[in-house]
């Protein structure tokens, strides 16, 4: 299969990715009635109220959700999976993939007779309708067969992704269609009649062809198509094969004191020897609690030692990238795959992370000082996380309260997406409405509905819930575009009309009609899915309590979801989360700072049992003791962070014809440490550690695992400039401002664009408008901000 580069092939740039009315009347009356969304009792402020209370009660009752849910469910026609009309049964998903499929053939058909200058206008919209066939099954199809539970739907979705993922292969090598985008951007009087969102895409399109090879002759095409296979077989083998040099490091019993005893009579052999495993949480136990430095120096250096086979694997992925890159005309990988993020080029990024470098030295420095005074000598790789777990612990102790263990009782999951809803409410004019689910429309009984309404009621997106834990449910958080919005045009529906009315332009799925343009309008469809606990049954109606950090994570993966709701462009290549791929975490990173801000508890931290809300003097132990974590780790986490998205940068930079000679990532690992960490493995190890073979992101992110750091950079400084600059954080100015520059565009504008936009000409960081056309200076600019202290996950 063509994936090129680990990017999406042309025609979607979203769809791969491994890891997003109240009804109006419509203008189109040919849409069947039958597939509306519902139609609300009650318009008016109590109507709102209800809603609200009974957001709180569907995910805070079991029963409750029940009740809710079946009201609807009895008696009701079965409706397709996500409302799709055909996902009524397992076959229905090999009807809906050819079904669709019959639909591109046609478009395809279109595009590759265009004569005429009309016809050549229509070509972007045309082939971003094709993207949207596709993903439509390929989105909804690779969701459906990782989470339902039943083998037969599984098997047919897998069989469904298949089919569209084969056809789009296909049309990874059909040159008639970038032949004919080509002859459109090339002539002026096709382009002057392009929207700015189809000139968007249109370009788009041309980078995904270019990257695709597709231009290239078919001797050179087939050379690239080998090389991406082989990158993709390495690239996983190199993902699931991290692996330690050594298996075990044998140690006395009596060595590893400060060790959990049952941890040590685990381990232990009849003959007092204790072999401790180089993978696994074992090894990180040692180095937060074993006494014996010589022990801990040992662990470190066994866990930091990759095979020779892992490195080998590594090295083998990045010549064929590089290869790759020359063949594509490019000077080495990262300049290919960052020509078209933010950065643009290595050496941008280089600017922004050692200038976040320099911006984190400080902090880091301060850190180190406390962690050395408590060792009385020169602290060593091997005895931060000691001296850091010896910090937490001493200050846990000391700060112990009952205050902060009751905290997760104000955080009832009803009461967190309750206040989600204020805060979209108070801040965009949205709300998340509870809404009951048919027969047949959710893949398990747990997932809750909500539909997203705007301040005139009217129905812009629906979000499905699925957020407690169960039997082989991947536990990971994530956010998923089941169907991105879009416009939908007259003469689709005319030609739904005209197979019988049965079928509807959206196969189903919500739709409005925009009153403002009076265009049909195919509504986001997003799913949420976490891995939350649910109490026993007997449990005495405690709902679902949330740690601080989990609410932390649901406001991450609901900021990924109101990117989708607000970021509603004409086409849907550029809607919601399909962006910049160094711009995507923004929005969700932001998020994270509405969570647990004072103004935004007040909206919704509450007692489960009693309704009291969390006092201002738990609020203030919460910041404080969030503040207390960060002083300990949270710079040098910060640099650790830095420092992997250099080592990414050093491996992906290095000139096609320099890496064809060979690469030694060991000395490359080290020659980045030595240079930027603050705390350096000594020389007399150094050329004993190889820790590159376990940083497994190195195929995912290849030249990109910058991002999640430069969004934060970039999330920090809104945060402060934009939303704590007024009188209150949640404030519908800064709100509007921040929807209107940032969310609604989508990928309908340049990151760079969107931050000089929100944070405004006149503020000191844009004074010379350096951030409008981004560039090294920018990048250098965005690392001045810095990360702040609350330490960063990869």
């Amino acid at each position: 299969m063509l994936r090129p580069l680990g990017r999406r092939p042309w025609t979607c740039r979203k769809c791969l990715s491994s890891q997003r009315s109240r009804t109006f009347e419509s203008a189109a009356s040919t849409i069947p009635r039958a597939h509306t969304s519902y139609i609300p009792a009650d318009h008016g402020a109590s109507g709102k109220k209800a809603d609200d209370d009974t957001l709180r009660r569907v995910f805070d009752s079991r029963q409750f959700w029940k009740d809710f849910s079946y009201k609807r469910g009895l008696g009701s026609k079965r409706t397709g999976l996500v409302q799709n009309q055909y996902l009524t049964s397992p076959e229905g998903f090999r009807h809906f993939a050819n079904v669709s499929l019959q639909k591109c053939q046609a478009i395809v058909t279109k595009v590759l007779q265009a004569s005429t200058l009309d016809e050549y206008r229509a070509l972007a919209r045309n082939l971003d309708r094709l993207s949207d066939l596709l993903c439509r099954v390929i989105d909804l199809s690779d969701f459906i067969r990782t989470i339902h539970a039943d083998p037969q739907i599984q098997e047919a979705a897998t069989q469904a992704y298949a089919l569209m993922f084969e056809y789009m292969n296909v049309l990874n090598t059909t040159t008639g269609l970038h032949d004919q985008l080509s002859k459109a951007i090339a002539n002026p009087d096709v382009t002057s009649h392009w929207t700015e969102a189809e000139t968007i895409v249109a370009q788009i399109l041309m980078k995904d062809f270019t990257n695709s090879a597709i231009h290239m002759p078919p001797s050179e095409r087939q050379r690239f198509v080998n090389l991406s296979n082989d990158i993709s077989q390495v690239g996983s083998d190199f993902f699931g094969g991290a692996e330690p040099a050594k298996s075990q490091v044998v140690f006395s019993a009596n060595s590893l004191q400060g060790l959990d005893p049952l941890m040590v009579q685990r381990i232990k052999k009849w003959n007092n020897k204790a072999p401790v495993p180089t993978a696994g949480i074992v090894p990180r136990l040692v180095l937060r609690s074993v006494r014996d430095e010589a022990v801990r120096k040992e662990v470190y250096l066994a866990t930091r030692t990759s095979s020779s086979r892992q490195i080998h694997r590594l090295e083998k992925l990045l010549m064929k990238r590089s290869e790759l890159a020359q063949l594509s005309g490019y000077s080495s990988f990262a300049n290919m795959t960052l020509s078209d993020k933010m950065a643009k080029t290595p050496e941008a990024v280089s600017n922004f992370l050692t200038s976040l470098i320099s911006s984190n030295r400080g902090l880091v420095s301060e850190e180190l000082a406390q962690l050395q005074q408590m060792k009385g000598g020169a602290l060593q790789p091997w005895d931060h996380a000691y001296y850091v777990h010896k910090r937490v612990m001493e200050y846990s102790q000391a700060r112990r309260s009952r205050e902060l263990s009751a905290v997760p009782e104000f955080f009832s999951l009803g009461t967190v997406m309750q206040g989600l809803s204020r805060l979209f409410d108070r801040l965009y004019g949205v709300r998340l409405v509870p809404q009951e689910t048919a027969a047949g429309e959710t893949w398990h009984p747990d997932v809750r509905r909500l539909d997203v309404v705007n301040e005139a009621e009217q129905h812009i997106a629906v979000v499905y819930c699925d957020l407690f834990s169960r039997p082989g449910k991947h536990p990971n958080p994530a956010h998923f575009t089941l169907r991105c919005s879009r416009e939908i045009l007259a003469d689709e529906v005319a030609e739904c009309a005209s197979m019988d009315g049965s079928v509807h332009p959206n196969d189903g799925m919500a739709t409005a009609v925009d009153p403002k343009t009076n265009t049909l309008r195919q509504l986001p469809t997003i799913a949420l899915v976490c891995d939350f606990q649910e109490p026993a049954p007997n449990a005495s109606g405690r709902p679902t309590l949330l740690s601080e950090q989990s609410v932390r994570t649901l406001f991450h993966e609901m900021g990924h979801a109101v990117h989708s709701i607000l970021g509603q462009t004409p086409l849907q290549s550029i809607s919601g989360t399909r962006c910049s791929t160094d711009f995507a975490e923004l929005p969700s990173v932001l998020m994270e700072s509405f969570a647990t801000a004072p103004e935004v508890l007040a909206l919704y931290a509450r007692h489960w049992q009693t309704d009291e809300p969390l006092s201002e003097s738990m609020m203030r132990s919460m910041d404080q003791d969030r503040q207390a974590h960060g002083s300990i780790y949270g710079a040098v986490e910060n640099e650790a962070q830095i420092l992997m998205a250099l080592v990414d940068q050093a491996y992906h930079s290095i000139p096609c014809d320099q890496a064809a000679k060979g690469i030694d990532t060991t000395e490359i690992y080290h020659r980045v440490f030595n240079q930027y960490s603050s705390l350096p493995e000594p020389d007399e190890i150094r050329p004993r550690t190889s820790w590159q073979g376990f940083f497994g992101h190195l195929y995912g992110y290849g030249a990109t695992y910058y991002s999640y750091i430069f969004d934060r950079a970039i999330a920090n400084k809104i945060w402060q400039d934009v939303f704590l600059s007024g009188q209150a954080a949640v404030d519908r100015s800064a709100g509007e401002r921040y929807k209107n520059e940032v969310l609604r565009w989508g990928g309908g504008r340049t990151g760079w664009e969107c931050v000089a936009g929100v944070l405004g000409e006149n503020n000191p960081s844009n004074a010379d408008g350096r951030l409008v056309e981004g560039r090294d200076e920018a990048m250098r600019e965005v690392g001045r901000w810095g990360l702040g202290r609350d330490g960063v996950s990869g």
